[in-house]
């Protein structure tokens, strides 16, 4: 009897031991009640940081907003995706310049996208909104990949929020067959359209969304105008009514006289369709459309912008088009997955040779691919010569008055004197409705 008694208290003490010895193991957090990475015992005693796999959301399904050109682009990472996760892709359209502002309506509502593509001069008015997820789980990664400028570009007070895709700005595309090459300066330009015009066939020389804030910038940039201060970071100081401002108001309405049309007769399809047809020498555009106008014109060219009267060359807008993760999304694990894949160096080099987009990472934009484009590397000129748009909140206020501005250069001929302070005034006075 006795000897049996030892024998159960013996087992007894060896379960207890056993149990104890594995314990720590069981309550190791996984992936999905820790993200963080953990750190382990080496053998020798050493501690070794080890970074757990991010891992997506049992029955995880993704909505991705993105223009309609990248289509193709997120239906074949799509695919990619859901073989390696078994998680599914669907696309969804929506403009980049329009998605930001969608989500910060749709994204509470629970009806929005988990993963979008946005342009970076929206991020203030994302973060102020609560719209994005940061870049967390693959920060570093983002910023040792991409262009420095472009990471920052998608950074607010020190949080990345974006995953850059690509980089890009503006130029002149121009039909061969209708003139040889884009002159230097915009007296050849003015010059040239003396002979080419006959807007009664709508036949132009030159073409450009003259009613856009956007589009129009390159005039107010290239004057040594400015829209915010300090790099476009201090919004107590606008520039655009100053001397160089009004110089610029005043020869963008003298373009009129090459441009006989109503600000809101010209759009892009517009000029695709012209440009298309043969009645379209140049047309303003950026790398997005490489593609497209390759397929429509068979003599393609592109070059940087004519320089301004003043001898200065024109300063266009250049913006960082980037990835975002909904705040709101019920996948948040898989969102970040999504992002992170799509704009790797791989997905960047495809979206290169489907769209002509330029790519944020600096692998892929040094890809014998890219650098060997003599399309790509006119825009990267262009891009030296260009301004980045201000990505502070308050630049949600510059569109609208901007665009009212240029309306009333081009279509009434008003004083641009007096149209630039009445843009200014109002820019100043819906920072002040806003911020009460």
């Amino acid at each position: 009897m006795k000897t049996k008694l030892l024998n159960v208290l013996l087992l007894f003490v060896i379960v207890v031991a056993l149990a104890g010895c594995g314990g720590t193991a069981s309550q190791t957090p996984t992936t999905e009640q820790n993200p963080d990475p953990t750190v382990a015992q080496e053998p020798n005693g050493n501690s070794a940081a080890v970074e757990e796999e991010l891992k997506p959301e049992p029955g995880a399904t993704l909505i991705v907003w993105d223009g309609g050109e990248d289509k193709a682009l997120i239906e074949s990472a799509g695919k990619v995706f859901a073989e390696k996760y078994g998680v599914s892709i669907t696309f969804s359209e929506m403009s980049a310049s329009e998605s930001i502002g969608q989500m910060i309506t749709d994204g509470p509502a629970g009806i929005g996208a988990d993963v979008f593509m946005g342009v970076h001069d929206r991020t203030g008015s994302g973060v102020d909104a609560g719209v994005f997820l940061p870049n967390d789980w693959f920060e570093e990664e983002t910023k040792a990949n991409n262009n420095e400028l472009a990471v920052l570009a998608v950074t607010t007070d020190d949080i990345m929020y974006g995953y850059p895709m690509s980089v890009e700005t503006s130029a002149v595309f121009y039909n061969k067959d209708l003139i040889s090459e884009v002159p230097a300066d915009w007296n050849g330009v003015i010059e040239f359209a003396k002979t080419f015009n006959d807007p009664k066939a709508n036949k132009f020389a030159y073409m450009w969304d003259i009613g856009s804030s956007y589009w129009n910038y390159g005039f107010f940039g290239g004057y040594g105008a400015y829209i915010f201060g300090n790099d476009g970071t201090d919004p107590t100081d606008i520039g655009l009514n100053n001397e160089q401002g009004v110089e610029a108001a005043k020869f963008y309405q003298s373009l009129n006289a090459i441009l006989p049309l109503q600000t809101s007769d010209v759009n892009k399809d517009i000029r695709k369709s012209l440009f298309s047809d043969g009645k379209l020498a140049m047309n303003v555009s950026g790398p997005w459309d490489t593609v497209s106008f390759g397929k429509t014109v068979k003599n393609l060219g592109v070059s940087v912008y004519p320089n301004l009267p003043n001898g200065q060359p024109m300063k266009p807008f250049s913006g960082v088009k980037a990835y975002y993760v909904s705040a709101h999304t019920k996948y948040p694990n898989a969102a970040k997955l999504f992002a992170n894949l799509i704009t790797s160096e791989e997905w960047q080099i495809k979206n290169f040779e489907l769209t002509g987009a330029l790519p944020a990472n600096k692998k892929a934009s040094e890809n014998s691919k890219v650098t060997s484009d003599p399309f790509a590397s006119v825009f990267l000129a262009q891009f030296k010569n260009s301004v980045p748009m201000p990505s502070i909140a308050e630049y949600a206020q510059y569109p609208t008055p901007m665009g009212a501005a240029v309306a009333s250069l081009w279509n009434e001929g008003k004083d641009p004197k007096e149209v630039m302070d009445n843009m200014v005034n109002q820019m100043k006075s819906n920072f002040n409705q806003v911020s009460n």
